[in-house]
């Protein structure tokens, strides 16, 4: 868009469905890569992605051509397709529905990116349940137990 000039950052945070821990440590880079290049070529900068095998962080810098949700959708609809001709797994992956979208003040872009960097020693003192709860009170969001639950506790 012309002369439209913005500044809109987002940190994402989604799983595989039912939190199954299936990004795999021996392909998860290769994953971070291509969910890397579909962000880029759907026009926005992907400025870190890290994680789990259970769960993703990555931030955004979103363009205001799409909403927000859109972009996540088409990611995540790219990406377990991509995943799935890789043969990576012995079973079909899919991505878990919905997942936390959190607007970042610019002047926190450093904050998130270390907070994204240090996943795996952050993960040694804090369950994806409790960071996700966190990440919702951190920035004011209100959220229903039962929705909470059917998120984490379905797990097959």
């Amino acid at each position: 868009m012309p002369n439209t000039y913005s500044q809109i950052y987002l940190h994402n945070v989604w799983s595989p469905k039912y939190r199954e821990a299936l990004i795999r440590p021996n392909f998860e880079i290769e994953v971070y890569k291509y969910i890397t290049g579909v962000v880029k070529e759907l026009g926005h900068l992907l400025i870190r992605i890290n994680g789990m095998p259970d769960h993703i962080h990555v931030l955004i810098r979103l363009k205001p051509h799409i909403a927000p949700s859109k972009l996540v959708q088409l990611v995540k609809q790219n990406s377990s397709k991509w995943i799935n001709q890789q043969g990576f797994l012995n079973q079909e992956f899919k991505w878990q529905r919905g997942g936390g979208i959190f607007s970042v003040n610019p002047s926190h872009v450093d904050k998130v990116i270390k907070y994204i960097d240090n996943q795996k020693e952050h993960h040694r003192q804090l369950s994806f349940k409790e960071e996700y709860v966190k990440l919702l009170g951190e920035n004011h969001i209100e959220y229903d137990e039962q929705y909470l639950l059917d998120f984490f506790e379905n797990v097959y």
